[in-house]
């Protein structure tokens, strides 16, 4: 934790409160700096709001975000609408003609190097070498021993029109964009934009297709930017979303064999979490990630920082995972041969793992272990993205005359060593009265899931049941049966990573002991209105609730204890009620992460290190953090030891906090007993004090517009966390960071920091006073 203040509590503990006993004269002297600072120009200071402009443009994406989950929810989601530029229709002429151009080596300057060349349908439209081969390099052989000359690995084209931006550094904007630079680039086709016109327009075929695929062409149809724009629309007709994945999404449970969908199941695993950034349908993210990919024998390549500048160094775009087994050797340097060797990369935390320092490698990256057969299976979910249902035929012969590529076998060192996953099982029935399957202790509750309708209650007797449950189907609820003090119990033993996972919508998860899974106890993702009731919660990795990306939350009067994160962790959601719970002895109580009106009441939250959290995080599907109410909550004695992972975002959160808002805007907190949490009762902080200052963030850093008022805070701050000390701050009640505007407190007796905190009833012009003195203050 740093803060933009380090020597406030010298000027809090001695300067301002003798300056404000001094004489009359001291106090004309005051008010004249005070109104000074109102006008006066103050060079070096970094500012404390984002500009309206950029706020509201990243509001707008955050709703936006809430939208795309009603519209698709559960697993079987609809593909974002293709971008397409008005004036580059997607018409059958357009894209017949890009697939010949597509395949001509007429496009490159020496006529021997065409698209396909390096994007070749047989190989996953990539070409199976480390890096591409570029100008020269057709007679070089493929594989790790290839002799490819370019820096980067071909990306697949397949689904590539969904791609935010294009090109492994976002450097094109669509692939009208894209078409254009590798033709031109002298590494690669080296070839003259207006020499290629004055080729094609000597080929009659060529003539013909672009009057036809360009109406309104006239007396010159071919132009270098109709090139691409041909060769842009052929590209779009390059989708890939009728894998067996899709048939099991759409409901059909036969689709998927245990294998992979135990596979499945780790994907969008916190264990793995490797959903958070490979997002459905896309298998993508719009975002640019760091995740140390190590160089190899290549140069350091700083990635999307060449294009966006500092804060981006060694990002690059998310690749999908659609037909991924078919484009082996991965990552954008070819390093690593097969999916394996990625996992491991993956499990071992990343470039940091392999003892590279890699500054603001993404918070996801975690070190993780899995087993031969977790291993087995997650493979086996990945080979089962495979869909080459549209793949182009390769053109007999082209216009121009020139050779086109042959067909190749796939030499993917991945599909060489990858071995099928055995066909399902028959699953043993279970008993059925009705709309309610009953489960008997003995049986697989997971039988009943997947042989449950919309509407069915699956009640399951008391009991030990060791599996993970998925949970994919919606309208229906799962119910724990109680016989006195007995009721089911699911039980990773220390080595399953979740109690519960699925993308369910409409449904209740009542009455259940879930313990001792080593990634979340109940995860829940892009679904609507969900409840978790009434269930306990013990040792379960990271997370204990874990509703994500879900409209219409509600946690009641449950208990959870023993996670390395968050207890009770609701994020990138709306709607959202978490009340009439105990969570104890977590790294955090409650967090609110990115979300939209959230109401947190009544909860029982102590011996945590951190106790509730309200946050806007970035490079998060949600951009905005908004509307949540704290209140009539018992926070107290949150003094617990921060076990978080060491690279986890949490694990800045000093120890002894009660309640943090970290950037979100329109919080009220009230009617809160805050007691005995010895860094801080009540934090509001901006982005800059958890990741420094020159940050770039694709979220508003700053947290305006908060009310804090009528909370009972006792005993906060008396022993503050060495991260607090080494801020340069102390304890205190309540602890500002000088972020943001609009900011209130209305907690007259408590003690705080900065000395002087804004009222609800002050003016304007008094907070912008205050705001520039003590900003002026903290730069001294």
């Amino acid at each position: 934790m740093s803060a933009p203040h380090g020597r406030i509590e010298l000027l809090l503990r001695k300067d301002m409160p003798s300056l404000l006993k001094k004489t009359t004269a001291g106090t004309i002297v005051l008010t004249l700096v005070f109104v000074s600072l109102l006008f006066l120009p103050l060079p070096g200071l970094a500012p404390s709001q984002t500009p309206v402009d950029v706020a509201r443009a990243i509001e707008t994406r955050g709703l936006e975000h809430f939208e795309r989950i009603v519209e698709g929810q559960n697993l079987d989601r609809p593909f974002p609408e293709m971008p397409v530029r008005p004036d580059n229709p997607l018409t059958a002429e357009r894209v017949e003609l890009g697939r010949l151009l597509f395949f001509d080596p007429v496009l490159s300057g020496g006529n021997d190097i065409s698209c396909a060349t390096c994007h070749h349908p047989d190989l996953g439209f990539s070409d199976n070498r480390l890096t591409s081969m570029g100008v020269g390099g057709r007679h070089l052989g493929r594989g790790r021993t290839g002799g490819a000359s370019l820096r980067r690995n071909a990306p697949t084209l397949w689904n590539a029109a969904f791609n935010h931006r294009q090109f492994w550094d976002g450097r094109a904007a669509d692939l009208e964009a894209q078409a254009a630079g590798p033709i031109q680039d002298p590494s690669e086709m080296a070839q003259d934009p207006d020499e290629l016109v004055r080729e094609l327009e000597r080929i009659p075929a060529y003539v013909r297709a672009f009057r036809e695929a360009f109406e309104d062409a006239g007396d010159a149809p071919i132009s270098f930017e109709r090139v691409t724009y041909a060769i842009a629309a052929f590209e779009r007709t390059l989708t890939s979303r009728n894998a067996r994945y899709d048939r099991y999404a759409a409901g059909d449970r036969s689709a998927l064999s245990p294998s992979e969908r135990r596979g499945l199941d780790l994907f969008r695993s916190l264990k793995t979490r490797c959903f958070e950034c490979h997002n459905l349908p896309t298998f993508a993210n719009p975002d640019f990630k760091i995740i140390g990919v190590p160089d190899g024998d290549l140069e350091p390549d700083l990635g999307r920082a060449e294009v966006e500048g500092q804060g981006y160094e060694r990002a690059f775009k998310v690749p999908t995972l659609r037909n991924v087994a078919l484009t082996a050797p991965y990552m954008h340097n070819g390093v690593f041969e097969t999916l394996g060797e990625v996992l491991d990369f993956y499990g071992g935390g990343g470039g940091r793992g392999l003892g590279d320092t890699i500054p603001n490698q993404d918070d996801k990256i975690r070190p993780f272990t899995l087993t031969v057969r977790e291993k087995d299976d997650l493979i086996n979910f990945l080979h089962a993205l495979t869909d080459e249902s549209a793949r182009p035929a390769i053109p007999e012969r082209v216009p121009s005359g020139l050779p086109v590529v042959p067909r190749l076998e796939n030499e993917s060192a991945e599909l060489r060593y990858h071995q099928a996953s055995p066909p399902p099982q028959e699953a043993v029935p279970v008993r059925r009265v009705g709309r309610t399957l009953y489960v008997d202790y003995g049986q697989r509750i997971q039988h009943a899931l997947d042989a449950a309708q919309p509407g069915d209650t699956i009640s399951v007797a008391p009991g030990i049941y060791r599996e993970t449950l998925s949970l994919d189907v919606s309208n229906i609820t799962l119910m724990g049966v109680q016989e006195g003090d007995l009721r089911p119990i699911l039980d990773g033993q220390g080595i399953l990573a979740d109690g519960i996972v699925g993308s369910g919508s409409h449904i209740a998860i009542v009455g259940f002991t879930v313990r001792n899974y080593t990634a979340n106890g109940v995860m829940i993702d892009r679904a609507m209105d969900v409840v978790f009731r009434e269930l306990y919660l013990e040792n379960t990795g990271l997370y204990g609730l874990y509703p994500v990306e879900v409209v219409g939350v509600t946690i009641e009067r449950c208990r959870v204890t023993g996670a390395r994160d968050a207890g009770i962790y609701v994020g990138q959601s709306k709607n959202i009620i978490v009340r009439e719970n105990t969570v104890y002895g977590n790294v955090t109580g409650i967090e609110i992460e990115n979300s939209v009106d959230a109401l947190v009441e009544n909860n029982d939250v102590h011996d945590n290190a951190g106790g509730i959290l309200v946050f806007l995080l970035p490079n998060n599907p949600s951009k905005i953090s908004r509307g949540a109410v704290v209140r009539a909550n018992r926070v107290y004695s949150n003094n617990h030891e921060n076990f978080a992972d060491p690279d986890a975002i949490v694990k800045r959160v000093p120890s002894g906090t009660g309640v943090m808002i970290l950037a979100a805007d329109a919080v009220r907190v009230s009617g809160n007993e805050v007691i005995n949490n010895q860094s801080a009762g009540i934090a509001l902080l901006g982005l800059d004090s958890v990741f420094g200052a020159g940050t770039a963030y694709d979220v508003d850093p700053f947290p305006d517009d908060n009310l804090i008022y009528d909370n009972t805070l006792e005993a906060n701050g008396l022993s503050p966390d060495v991260r607090v000390l080494e801020a340069g701050l102390h304890g205190a009640d309540l602890l500002w960071d000088l972020s943001g505007t609009n900011n209130s407190w209305d907690q007259p007796e408590a003690t705080r920091l900065p000395y002087t905190l804004p009222a609800s009833t002050w003016s304007p012009m008094l907070r912008r006073a205050n705001d520039r003195v003590w900003r002026l203050l903290a730069s001294l």
